[in-house]
């Protein structure tokens, strides 16, 4: 049986995180996950989850990225450039045009 994974952003984890909390005490990995969900996830998770479909549509950019994309909120060409490094892609300036457009709308 295979697992599928599926890539949330840091607000999404934020509020699954507070929910479960609310139902029970959170383990001390979980909590110091839901402090940093708190002090990074700049977005609400409609929001974060919205702008990461819409980042989908862009040939180079798939879910995991997207979803980088959303929790880092990349502001500068060398900010886009280094989210990708790790892969060696390699954009170009009209995708990454495309991903700053994208994010500046949700800011």
């Amino acid at each position: 049986m295979s697992e599928e994974k599926r890539y949330i952003t840091l607000s999404e984890a934020k509020e699954m995180l507070e929910k479960v909390n609310e139902e029970r005490e959170l383990s001390y990995e979980q909590h110091l996950a839901l402090q940093h969900a708190q002090k990074f996830g700049k977005l609400s998770p409609e929001k974060a989850r919205e702008m990461a479909e819409e980042l989908k549509k862009i040939d180079v950019v798939n879910e995991y990225y997207a979803t980088k994309i959303a929790d880092i909120l990349p502001t500068h060409p060398d900010d886009v450039r280094a989210i990708f490094a790790t892969d060696k892609i390699v954009l170009q300036l009209s995708q990454m045009e495309q991903i700053l457009e994208i994010v500046r709308k949700y800011l």
